[in-house]
């Protein structure tokens, strides 16, 4: 059970790997859009750059692992295998009853670092997309996690202070974006875990 401090005034969630079960596709996709490049890309380093926009894990795999990548057509291709395979998804249940429970209660939002065509259509495919106030992406601000413009943004369109916020997360990118905007945030993956989730 995730209990909700007193002072929390709106709800911010991350979407892949946090609403919904999306990780596992995503990296399944860029082995695929990869093709001979895929052994540069190992599993542990996809989840290290959890949270990181795709144009700048593309930039990275060019620029520090040797590969030749078209930014925009590799991003392009990535997305579209990936909206090929949402059918798979699955929700991340603690966090989606969650949602459930606080639906038209308090202001919830969503900051992703993926595209708003890849969100809105995982949303929807767990049937959520209504659920939230706002939902802000990769299209939205200049700068993705760790920076803290994606929740900023988020908070801004709920109509409440950062500080008054709490955020969910599962990467440690999107933690470390979270707290430069000033909200509370809990890590979901121990909840995922072990049934538990804590505040910080």
């Amino acid at each position: 059970m995730i209990e909700i401090p007193s002072h929390v005034q709106g709800l911010v969630f991350d979407c892949d790997g946090t609403i919904a079960d999306t990780m596992p596709l995503h990296y399944k996709a860029w082995l695929e859009v990869l093709g001979p490049d895929a052994a540069k890309f190992p599993e542990a380093l996809f989840y290290e750059l959890a949270g990181m926009p795709t144009l700048d894990i593309i930039h990275l795999l060019n620029e520090r692992h040797g590969c030749h990548l078209d930014p925009e057509k590799t991003r392009k291709q990535k997305s579209e295998t990936f909206l090929r395979m949402l059918p798979e998804v699955r929700p991340i249940e603690p966090v989606v009853q969650l949602i459930r429970e606080h639906a038209g209660k308090m202001p919830m939002a969503v900051a992703t670092s993926g595209t708003r065509s890849s969100c809105c259509k995982t949303l929807d495919a767990l049937g959520l997309l209504d659920v939230f106030q706002a939902i802000v992406t990769a299209d939205d601000v200049e700068r993705g996690k760790p920076a803290p413009d994606l929740f900023l943004t988020a908070a801004k369109r709920l109509g409440v202070e950062p500080s008054a916020c709490l955020a969910f997360e599962d990467a440690d990118l999107g933690i470390q974006a979270a707290r430069a905007a000033g909200m509370e945030v809990i890590d979901i993956r121990p909840l995922v875990a072990s049934g538990k989730a804590s505040s910080d």
